[in-house]
C-alpha cells in the first residue's frame, strides 16, 4: 500500500455512490471521572462531564463513507421514538449523504450506552428488543432499497441480527444486485449464511467463521480450509476473513488465498472496526480497485480504527498518516498531488513544503528538514529531477539520481512525502499543494523565495531556517573531487 494508492482513491470517493442497508444503532458516550468508589456498592462512582451521540451498526458504517467523502445511501429502520429520529435525521443529512430510513411505529431503536473514563470503557448498556420489521415497514424499506440500487455502484449489507435484514427483504436485494452487476458485501452475524446467497463477498472474523462451521479455527491452515468450503457452498465470489492482530486473509474463488498482515499498533478499543471494514472495503471496490488491493486498504483503516476509543469515522489523512514506513514508500508522483492535498485540508492537517536539488545528502539538508517538520504536521519535499539538476548545476550533477535521491530523503524520519518536479522552480508544485508553511534555507530572503507571495496571499506563512555553517553539495564535490 502506497501513498499514491490512497491518494487515487481520495480523489476517486466522491465520484462513488454507496448503497448501505441493515440494522441502524444509536451509540451513546458517557464521558467522566471516577474518583471513589459508590458508598452503597463496590462498584466506580462515574461523575458525568459530557455525552456524545453517534450512529452505530450499519449506521457507522455510513459515517465512516460520508467521511471518505463517497455519496452514501443509507437503508434501515428505526423506532418512533426520539432515539430514532435523530439517528434517521443523522444519517440522510451527513455530507454526501442520503437514502431512506423508515419509521417502524411497532420497533424499538437500539441504543449502546457506553460508560468511559480516561480513555477506557467501564461498562455497556444496551436499550433494544430484537424484532423483525412489521409488513408494511418491510415493504416500504425493500421499495426504497430497490429503487438506491438503480443509482449504486457497490451494496454495503451490515447484519447485526436486529431484525431489519428479514429474508425477503435480503434475499430479493441480493439477487437483483447480482442481476444488475452490483458488487454485494455483507458483514455478517449469527449461525445461517445461507441467507447470504448471492453475495459477492462476505467478511466474518474468525470466532463467527468457528461458530458458522462449527470447527476451531486456530491456524491459517484451518482458516482457510473451512473458509474457502463456506465460499464455495454459498456461491461467493471471495471470503474475506479477520483475523484481529494476524490481520486479514482473502480467499478468492479464483486464484491463491492472500494474507495481509495486520498493521502494529496498541488496540484502545475495537467498536465499530467491522464497520470500518466493510465501508473502506465497498468504497475501494465501488471505485473499480480489484479486491486485494481493495481487501489491504480496508486492513489498514481497520488498525486506524481500533487505535481510538469509540466508533469515531476513519478519514483518508488517517490511512496516510504513517503509512511511508519505508522510503521507497514516501514518493508521490505529480499527478497525484492535489489529491493529497485535499485530504490533508479535510482533515485538517498543516503542511510544510521545502524544495532542492538535495544531491549527495549532508548535515545541513538534515538539519533544514527536521527544522521544517517540526513546523507543523507534514513535510512534502519538492525535489528537482535529473534534468532539471542538469540546467540548475552543470553536466556533470546529479551525482545520484533522482530516484536514489528520492530513497535517501524518503529515509529521514522528518520527511511525510516526496514530490519530483522537471521545472526549475517549484512554484506549479506550491499552487498545486497551497502548503500552509514554506520554507527555505537562510541564505534566502523573503523576496527571493519562489511561491512566497503565492503562499502568503492565502495566509500562508514564508520560514527561513539557518544554515549549517560549511555544509553545502558543492562543497562535498570539490573535497570528492580533490582527493
Amino acid at each position: 500500500m502506497t501513498p499514491r494508492e490512497i491518494t487515487e482513491l481520495a480523489a476517486a470517493a466522491p465520484n462513488v455512490t454507496v448503497a448501505v442497508v441493515g440494522d441502524l444503532m444509536l451509540d451513546e458516550t458517557w464521558t467522566g471521572e471516577v474518583l471513589r468508589v459508590a458508598p452503597e456498592a463496590p462498584v466506580p462512582l462515574l461523575s458525568l462531564s459530557a455525552m456524545s451521540r453517534r450512529a452505530g451498526g450499519a449506521g457507522n458504517v455510513v459515517e465512516n463513507l460520508s467521511a471518505l467523502g463517497a455519496r452514501t445511501l443509507a437503508l434501515g429502520a428505526v423506532g418512533p421514538e426520539e432515539e430514532g429520529a435523530w439517528l434517521a435525521r443523522r444519517l440522510t443529512t451527513l455530507p454526501h449523504g442520503g437514502g431512506s430510513v423508515v419509521v417502524d411505529p411497532l420497533r424499538t431503536t437500539p441504543v449502546k450506552r457506553r460508560m468511559v473514563s480516561e480513555g477506557r470503557q467501564l461498562l455497556r448498556v444496551d436499550q433494544e428488543i430484537a424484532a423483525g420489521l412489521s409488513a408494511a415497514a418491510e415493504t416500504a424499506l425493500l421499495e426504497a432499497a430497490l429503487a438506491t440500487l438503480g443509482e449504486a455502484d457497490v451494496l454495503l449489507v451490515s447484519d447485526y441480527a436486529k431484525g431489519t435484514l428479514t429474508p425477503r427483504l435480503l434475499g430479493t436485494l441480493l439477487s437483483e444486485a447480482r442481476r444488475r452487476g452490483v458488487p454485494a458485501l455483507v458483514d455478517p452475524k449469527g449461525r445461517d449464511y445461507d441467507r447470504y446467497r448471492g453475495a459477492t463477498v462476505v467478511t466474518p472474523n474468525r470466532k463467527e467463521l468457528e461458530t458458522v462451521s462449527g470447527r476451531e479455527a486456530r491456524d491459517l491452515g484451518t482458516v482457510a480450509e473451512i473458509g474457502s468450503a463456506l465460499r464455495d457452498r454459498l456461491g461467493l465470489d471471495a471470503l474475506l476473513v479477520k483475523l484481529s492482530e494476524e490481520g486479514m486473509l482473502l480467499l478468492p474463488r479464483e486464484g491463491a488465498p492472500v494474507r495481509i498482515a495486520a498493521q502494529a499498533r496498541e488496540v484502545f478499543d475495537v467498536t465499530g472496526a467491522g464497520d470500518t471494514v466493510l465501508a473502506t472495503l465497498g468504497l475501494a471496490l465501488g471505485s473499480g480497485t480489484d479486491l486485494a488491493t481493495a481487501a489491504t486498504v480496508a486492513n489498514r483503516a481497520a488498525g486506524c480504527a481500533v487505535g481510538r476509543v469509540g466508533t469515531t469515522p476513519v478519514r483518508w489523512a488517517d490511512l496516510l498518516e504513517g503509512l511511508a514506513a519505508t522510503p521507497g514508500s514516501k514518493r508521490i508522483e505529480r499527478e497525484h498531488l492535489s489529491a493529497l492535498s485535499a485530504t490533508l485540508r479535510r482533515a485538517h492537517r498543516r503542511v510544510v513544503f521545502t524544495n532542492g536539488c538535495f544531491d549527495l545528502l549532508h548535515p545541513g539538508h538534515v538539519s533544514l528538514l527536521a527544522e521544517a517538520r517540526k513546523l507543523g504536521d507534514v513535510l512534502v519535499v519538492g525535489l528537482n529531477s535529473d534534468e532539471s539538476v542538469r540546467r540548475l548545476k552543470g553536466p556533470s550533477r546529479p551525482i545520484l539520481s533522482e530516484g536514489d535521491r528520492a530513497q535517501v530523503l524518503g529515509g529521514l524520519d522528518a520527511v511525510d512525502f516526496v514530490v519530483v518536479f522537471g521545472e526549475d522552480t517549484p512554484e506549479e508544485v506550491i499552487r498545486t499543494l497551497r502548503p500552509q508553511v514554506l520554507v527555505k534555507g537562510g541564505d534566502y530572503t523573503e523576496a527571493t523565495v519562489v511561491g512566497a507571495p503565492f503562499v502568503r496571499s492565502y495566509g500562508g506563512e514564508v520560514a527561513l531556517i539557518p544554515l549549517v555553517a560549511g555544509r553545502s553539495t558543492t562543497n562535498v564535490v570539490e573535497r570528492i573531487r580533490g582527493e
